[in-house]
């Protein structure tokens, strides 16, 4: 007798239209949670990233510009092939207060990473990464290239994996720039 009042109230428990419910409410949380998650805004890590002739550069002499931290490798097809809009895109901007910072991963020797800025005469800062210091400041990078922008206050405005689409990337460091931080 007591088994069956348990099974009963079991039954009356598990029906189909409380599962769904309960279901349904449980997604919209957890979207509800991820929204929260995405939208919040993230700063940019304090590093302090070393250029190839050994000059520092900390996340603080970023402040008040637009940058583009890009982890990149000299292995890295994708790198070689975004190179040329990098390039003209940091040529567009610098002058209004835009700075790519080429962070080598730890894995690239030095000698490779010089040579390889020497031969393709990058205008932008070439920073070494000797220990992976930069990379796990920025989350663990695993895949190049990948580039956060970053706005004037030094908040994350947004991560890219792989060649970025460079019309959408130049709307957004012009909507940056434009940007009065007060």
């Amino acid at each position: 007798m007591r088994d069956m009042r348990r099974l009963n109230a079991a039954r009356r428990w598990m029906n189909p239209r409380r599962t769904a419910f309960i279901l349904a409410l449980g997604g919209a949380l957890v979207a509800a949670a991820a929204l929260v998650w995405v939208n919040r805004e993230r700063s940019a890590p304090a590093v302090t990233f070393t250029t190839l002739a050994g000059k520092p550069v900390t996340s603080s002499d970023l402040r008040g510009k637009v940058v583009l931290v890009n982890f990149w490798a000299t292995t890295c097809a994708v790198c070689a092939r975004e190179l040329p809009e990098m390039v003209a895109t940091y040529q567009t901007y610098a002058a209004r207060g835009f700075e790519i910072i080429a962070v080598a991963m730890p894995y690239d020797r030095p000698d490779w990473v010089a040579d390889y800025a020497r031969r393709r005469q990058l205008p932008f800062t070439v920073a070494l990464d000797y220990d992976g210091t930069i990379n796990r400041a920025f989350g663990g990078i695993n895949a190049t290239p990948t580039a956060f922008l970053i706005d004037k206050r030094a908040v994350i405005l947004r991560r890219t994996v792989g060649e970025p689409d460079f019309v959408e990337l130049r709307t957004k460091i012009e909507q940056e720039l434009d940007r009065d931080v007060r």
